[in-house]
């Protein structure tokens, strides 16, 4: 029988239960083909092996039939192969495990294979959020965190903007129609930031009661 790693989840991609207030605008996970492209780097490793074997082929051409050259760089392209494989099942899984949500409240990422947390970001704790979009349609919007908030680039990777470490920013990688997504994080995030929040003033009479 199929198994559900995340059967527990009272609802898909959240540790528990929104309050009645929190309304869920948008749930997805990224595209996992794009995933192994762009966060990966699978194309650059397949060019690497390519170019071994090419290497190898004209380095030894002139020194050996031409069928014998050919065998010697057969093993790059079955080693290229090999790992573009591995990489493109890393991508698959993780994409499989990812679940982004977008909520009129926050942002929720639950993210990991091997161990998965879940990231809340209150739109409070989000300074700025930018879309690098492709040409498919699929895109990737980074978080930029204000104040303390601080997160670590390996426990969030591969859902982080690349290369930037010292200040973390945690990314819906890949996702599709991510102009569309990024739109509407925007209305969200604007609407939830010019609520005022509330305050209850000290109970006098409690007090001197006590």
């Amino acid at each position: 029988m199929p198994h559900d790693d995340f059967a527990f989840e009272p609802v898909k991609g959240l540790p528990e239960r929104p309050p009645q207030d929190e309304e869920i605008l948008w749930q997805g996970s990224p595209n996992w083909w794009a995933l192994a492209k762009e966060s990966l780097s699978l194309k650059w490793v397949a060019g690497y092996f390519i170019f071994l074997a090419l290497w190898r082929f004209v380095v030894v051409v002139d020194i050996m039939p031409l069928g014998r050259a050919i065998q010697t760089s057969v093993p790059f392209l079955v080693l290229g192969a090999i790992a573009c494989g591995i990489l493109t099942l890393i991508a698959w899984v993780q994409a499989k495990a990812t679940v982004y949500t977008i909520t009129n409240k926050r942002v929720a990422m639950r993210i990991g294979a091997a161990l998965t947390v879940t990231l809340n970001l209150p739109y409070r704790w989000i300074g700025n959020a930018d879309l690098d979009l492709r040409k498919n349609g699929t895109g990737t919007i980074a978080m930029q965190t204000l104040g303390e908030t601080r997160l670590s680039y390996l426990m969030c990777w591969p859902h982080v903007r690349p290369w930037r470490m010292a200040q973390t920013e945690p990314a819906l990688r890949c996702i599709p129609d991510a102009a569309k997504v990024a739109s509407l994080l925007a209305h969200a995030a604007d609407a939830r930031v010019s609520v005022p929040e509330v305050s209850r003033a000290p109970d006098h009479h409690a007090v001197a009661a006590e």
